[in-house]
């Protein structure tokens, strides 16, 4: 009966030359499947979908699941809680960034390129800014913006975040620095690693918020204190993950310059380092005019 189905389902392909040609064992193509699911109106799980494609061999239930998994990677089919399958367009589902509002609320930019959609607080509270997630339509607010109700997390946006540690009644969290993380970070205090409080920390995301609980973490490393020269610098690059290493090469580069002036530098050149220069800028400057 399986191999039935699978010729049948081969033969309605119109793609299927194309599967043959490129796998020994192959399977339904990427557009058979979507059409495959336009037609029902359920979800379905792989050994579902399996039996209803005919396939059966251990090779081919292992090509449907890496089919399955690169379709719902880019964004053509949607895994549930209950591991069942369904096409995002035909279930009014739409898969995007979050991007969090400092009050509480927050959008959803669709890869597609359509409007943004508008998440209520009570809907953000799950989630965080940077969030890759699916939401449904729920329906218009207010202002006449569709308004999108959680289906899934796909993933997670951030790691870490970089706040200043409070310690209060015993309690620690971490306050981002980036107003868009809307969420204190509680810090168990076995995860502390003698952070004090009021300074700069780094902390690794360990679990995510949900309906009743903040998110928690760890502390990974101490920046230093609030109000430490350059601090703001130091917050910046990590918040953004800016690269802030030189690489080797360019060690290796500067470890080929003298400690003194040659004398063909003198050439072309006037020694004027006998004469005192004032500089606006301090002696912890980054840059001197």
């Amino acid at each position: 009966m399986s191999t039935k189905n699978k010729t049948k389902h081969l033969k309605k392909d119109p793609h299927a030359k194309r599967e043959q040609s490129n796998y020994e064992q192959p399977i339904p193509s990427r557009e058979y499947i979507l059409e495959y699911f336009s037609q029902q109106d359920r979800f379905f799980s792989r050994p579902e979908l399996a039996e209803r494609l005919g396939l059966s061999s251990d090779d081919e239930i292992e090509a449907l699941r890496r089919r399955l998994i690169a379709m719902c990677r880019d964004g053509q089919l949607f895994c549930n809680r209950n591991k069942a399958y369904g096409p995002i367009d035909k279930f009014d589902l739409v898969r995007g960034r979050v991007d969090s509002h400092p009050d509480g609320f927050g959008f959803l930019h669709p890869d597609d390129g359509s409007e943004k959609m508008f998440i209520t607080f009570k809907q953000m509270r799950t989630l965080m800014h940077g969030d890759k997630v699916l939401l449904r339509v729920a329906g218009l607010d207010r202002r006449g913006r569709r308004e999108g109700a959680l289906v899934e997390v796909l993933a997670r946006g951030v790691t870490q975040i970089v706040g200043r540690l409070f310690i209060e009644h015993n309690i620690s969290f971490v306050v981002p620095d980036d107003k868009k993380f809307q969420q204190d970070v509680m810090i168990p205090e076995k995860s502390r690693d003698n952070a004090e409080h009021g300074q700069i920390v780094i902390a690794d995301i360990v679990e995510y918020p949900s309906k009743r609980n903040q998110p928690i973490g760890r502390i990974v490393e101490v920046l230093g204190d609030h109000m430490a020269p350059g601090m703001e610098i130091d917050i910046a690059i990590r918040s953004h993950n800016l690269p802030s290493d030189w690489p080797a090469a360019v060690h290796q580069e500067v470890e080929k310059f003298a400690d003194t002036v040659n004398e063909n530098d003198y050439a072309g050149r006037k020694d004027m380092r006998d004469l005192p220069f004032v500089t606006i800028d301090g002696e912890d400057a980054r840059d001197f005019d």
